[in-house]
């Protein structure tokens, strides 16, 4: 029997190597992996539950857009916070009274810085090189006098009472607003001097006010201690005797409150005591030129 030449090749090992009758051939055992399972091809193919978006976000866009109102309130200057308040009020008459109601009351030191400023511009609107008190100076700083003259009649009434329970408080006000009227200048023409000698006439009624009312409060302590009526002498000299309203007034506190204590307060000093008297007996003033008709 012949050999084929096949069989001449086969190796030993090949040929000595045996296949077991448990072992499947490599294309069962293939079959048999995981991968090749139909039921795991299902499971790999199952779309999730929850799909995870992959998607960005998008950011918003820059679009131009107003000042909310704080924002805005925050650039606005004093005058234009001021105006802008005022349009406000004249547009919508019905919001006037709640702005009043809700406004912070106004000080002494804010009135008073009020007043400086329309002062300060009276006097530099004044020309160079001529007399303060002409006729020519007047024409020239009328318009800033008068404002001066408008603010001080509008604020005054804020500081009495009843509106200003406080003498104290008062009385303060008063002695800087009359110290504002001294400042101002003397004018040449009567006509022209008559603002401020009205301005005079009406602090006059204030002082007056002032000081019955606070006579009438803890025995006019205000009026005792405070040595107003030292500076309310001082005042009514200034002024060429136009405070002589608030001088009678305080004429007859003092004798209330002298008619009402055995001696004289404690502390008192000999000049106030001598203006008391003088003011008591009426002939206060009189070695000074003021008093009826000094003026």
């Amino acid at each position: 029997m012949s050999t084929s030449p096949a069989d001449t090749l086969q190796t030993p090992s090949m040929s000595g190597r045996k296949r077991k009758a448990s072992e499947e051939p490599d294309q069962d055992r293939m079959s048999t992996s995981p991968t090749a399972s139909p039921s795991f091809g299902n499971r790999l193919l199952r779309p999730s539950s929850t799909p995870r978006s992959t998607k960005r976000t998008r950011t918003g866009l820059a679009v131009g857009r107003p000042l909310a109102l704080p924002r805005l309130l925050e650039t606005l200057s004093a005058d234009e916070m001021r105006q802008l308040l005022q349009n406000v009020a004249d547009q919508h008459p019905e919001l006037q009274q709640e702005i009043v109601a809700k406004a912070p009351r106004p000080s002494i030191d804010s009135t008073l810085s009020v007043f400086s400023r329309y002062e300060d511009d009276f006097r530099e609107a004044f020309p160079l090189g001529t007399q303060p008190t002409s006729d020519y100076s007047y024409n020239r700083v009328r318009q800033h006098l008068l404002q001066l003259m408008e603010a001080l009649r509008d604020y005054t009434p804020h500081f009495l009472p009843p509106q200003e329970p406080q003498a104290i408080m008062s009385l303060n006000y008063l002695d800087a607003v009359t110290n504002t009227l001294h400042r101002l200048p003397d004018w040449d023409s009567y006509q022209h001097q008559r603002h401020k000698n009205e301005a005079y006439d009406e602090i006059a009624k204030a002082w007056a006010l002032v000081i019955r009312e606070a006579s009438k409060r803890a025995g006019g302590f205000h009026l005792q201690f405070g040595g107003w009526d030292q500076k309310l002498v001082e005042h009514n000299h200034k002024s060429g005797g136009r405070l002589e309203e608030a001088v009678n007034e305080l004429r007859s506190a003092v004798g209330f409150m002298q008619a009402g204590s055995s001696s004289a307060s404690p502390g008192v000093s000999d000049e106030r005591a001598n203006i008391r008297q003088q003011l008591f007996s009426g002939s206060y003033g009189q070695q000074l030129g003021v008093g009826h008709g000094g003026w």
